[in-house]
């Protein structure tokens, strides 16, 4: 079987899918943008020539956002025992993207999960704070016409993180695309202390 050209995926600090699936699966958890939005056909309320947003992923497949190749993804932490990252409440966490097909690209939204969430269940937008805990945002408008909106490879953020959560907790990492209706879901399993 040829591998597909895929696109972009966190590896550092590893995550889920990097740690559980081949490199071109773990670049092609790709789905609608607008997290936590539901539903399709939704304009970009900062960049109205953007291509609308296709389908989000259900609740419950969040994690394989939807692909069937990636399903294991959704299992909640007591089936699986996910890998989980030490790292400290209030600290900045550097995340790095790197891209086998780089899209021009509107935003990076980081969503973390609540406190008090379940991670005996799957993924659903319930478990997560409703707003990100970090947006790093391309202003280049219409995208046809910006040239600065296609992504350095490794792209790096530095996301601090609250100081009101300890223990597990799940980091959702959204790649959001101008381009095409699409977006990158990948989870990282945090520890913090």
């Amino acid at each position: 079987m040829a591998l597909e050209a895929r696109h972009g995926s966190v590896t550092s600090p590893e995550s889920r899918a990097q740690l559980h699936l081949a490199d071109w699966q773990a670049a092609g958890l790709e789905a609608g943008k607008f997290f936590p939005r539901t539903e399709a056909g939704l304009t970009d309320p900062f960049a109205p020539d953007d291509t609308v947003n296709a389908e989000p992923p259900q609740d419950g497949r969040i994690a394989s956002a939807g692909q069937e190749f990636a399903a294991k993804l959704d299992e909640p932490d007591s089936h699986q025992d996910w890998h989980k990252h030490q790292v400290r409440a209030g600290q900045a966490l550097e995340i790095a993207w790197n891209y086998h097909a780089a899209h021009k690209t509107r935003r990076w939204n980081y969503f973390l999960t609540r406190s008090g969430w379940d991670p005996g269940a799957r993924l659903t937008r319930q478990q997560f704070s409703p707003e990100p805990i970090a947006t790093f945002q391309n202003s280049g408008q219409p995208y046809w016409d910006a040239n600065d909106l296609i992504p350095e490879s490794p792209t790096v953020h530095s996301v601090t993180l609250p100081d009101d959560r300890n223990g597990y907790h799940v980091l959702l990492s959204v790649w959001e695309v101008a381009d095409t209706g699409n977006a990158f879901y990948q989870v990282i399993d945090l520890n913090l202390a």
